[in-house]
């Protein structure tokens, strides 16, 4: 029994790792992409044992399709480029290969050992640099979840489980490897991950697995925020945004992220502006349409701009230099917890400096406005906050009949000009260099 404690503590396998045949699970080799199947071959050929791993096993076994593969092999990076025309190798902390056949790129990975004597961990328990090869068993030890931990070996079809992940995924459990608050200490990362696949593939997360996240969500403010960046485009583009941020919240990790999410969410406006943001981009990812990081982010904060646009206004700053303020105050603080790039940024500012310029319809000012580059994603932007009621549905549909009418229609749309008028600088009169001026007595 003790021996049973210490090697689940650890996150040893119980017994040996389950070999399940094809006759016991619904896989078979031809599900998988050409390229993740010419890459096992050829390192096979070579060789090398390969297997796709992770997520795509996974998901194939949930009937979803894979957004990408990775193999799994004994070959060291440096034994596997050569094998490819197209290969880079990639990554500092642990070297990759990435191998691009035709459009896709598959990752091939060498099986990864964790090794007490070169393991580097600050003081909250966060490897920093972990760099060792091993062998199979030892890279699923590695591995976050159980169900991220199961290996399929095309040449013969088998699923190679060494944590019990085939039958979590059948009960539809989320189930950490090993010991949860040491693996979330290792990588802070790993709570917002569980929070996005329980949200996304409808798994629940299992108690011991869950425990410890409301406990130990502070950690995330110790990792580098183009981690937590990286992840949270990940959660917000996975198609289940709504289910991921109520799961954030009830987790206790909302603050964490997005600092301020709560505030925003609290407010009976902005939860719905909220709400209305993340259904929408729901909706674009499954039906397989763009979605601008950009307009997402913007609707997320839009709600904590126009707080402080207010505030600033009621305190006499001048509309746009209280907008602009209000902007820099926002991202100022988002800049701590997230890496949002300079190009994010810009275009945000740009979505919502073009808010209030949508109230003016009179003059030119409609003309020039059509003509802005970011103009349809600032539309879109309106017609968000006219939906969530925000603004009026009659500002919304005269922009909508505007963009879509001929040059004498819009003419005809345009309404006084009420807006400010630019005062005219007076131009001072230069003195003629060749005309002496008297002196006054």
């Amino acid at each position: 029994m003790i021996k049973r404690f210490i090697r689940r503590v650890l996150g040893l396998p119980a017994h040996a790792p389950q070999r399940v045949p094809r006759a016991r699970h619904a896989l078979r080799r031809e599900a998988l992409s050409s390229s993740a199947l010419k890459v096992c071959d050829v390192l096979r050929d070579a060789g090398y044992s390969a297997s796709v791993v992770g997520g795509a096993v996974r998901d194939l076994l949930l009937d979803i399709a894979p957004k990408d593969y990775d193999v799994a092999t004994d070959a060291r990076p440096e034994q596997v480029k050569p094998l490819f025309r197209r290969a880079l190798l990639i990554g500092r902390r642990f070297r990759l290969v990435h191998v691009m056949l035709g459009p896709e790129t598959v990752e091939v990975s060498t099986f990864r050992a964790a090794d007490a004597g070169t393991t580097d961990k600050d003081e909250h328990g966060r490897v920093l640099r972990d760099n060792v090869f091993g062998s199979q068993e030892e890279d699923a030890r590695r591995r976050d979840f159980t169900v991220n931990a199961l290996y399929f070996d095309p040449a013969t079809e088998e699923i190679i489980d060494y944590h019990g992940g085939l039958a979590d995924l059948r009960r539809h459990v989320l189930r950490m490897i090993g010991d949860p608050e040491t693996r979330y200490r290792e990588d802070p990362v790993r709570m917002l991950r569980a929070v996005r696949l329980a949200a996304k593939l409808g798994l629940t997360i299992e108690s011991g697995t869950r425990a410890p996240i409301r406990r130990l969500a502070p950690l995330i403010e110790h990792v580098p925020p183009a981690r937590v960046f990286d992840e949270m485009l990940k959660l917000l583009l996975s198609g289940h945004a709504s289910a991921c941020v109520r799961q954030l919240r009830e987790e206790g990790l909302s603050k964490g992220v997005l600092p301020l999410l709560d505030v925003i969410l609290e407010q009976p406006l902005g939860e719905r502006f909220v709400t209305l943001a993340l259904a929408q981009t729901d909706e674009r990812v499954r039906t397989e349409r763009s979605v601008s990081p950009a307009f997402l982010f913007a609707a997320l904060l839009w709600h904590e701009v126009l707080a402080a646009w207010k505030t600033r206004q009621a305190k006499g700053e001048r509309p746009v230099t209280a907008l602009e303020a209000a902007m820099d105050s926002v991202l100022d603080a988002q800049f701590e917890k997230l890496a949002l790039t300079r190009k994010l940024t810009a275009t945000m500012r740009e979505v919502w400096a073009m808010q209030p310029r949508f109230e003016q319809r009179g003059g030119q000012r409609p003309m020039r406005l059509l003509e802005a580059p970011r103009f349809r994603m600032g539309y879109d932007f309106l017609a968000l906050r006219a939906a969530s009621g925000e603004v009026s549905a009659e500002l919304e549909a005269w922009w909508r009949a505007f963009q879509q009418a001929d040059a004498d229609s819009r003419r005809a749309m345009l309404l006084p000009d009420t807006g400010p008028r630019k005062k005219r600088r007076r131009r001072r009169r230069r003195k003629d260099p060749g005309v002496e001026v008297p002196e006054q007595a």
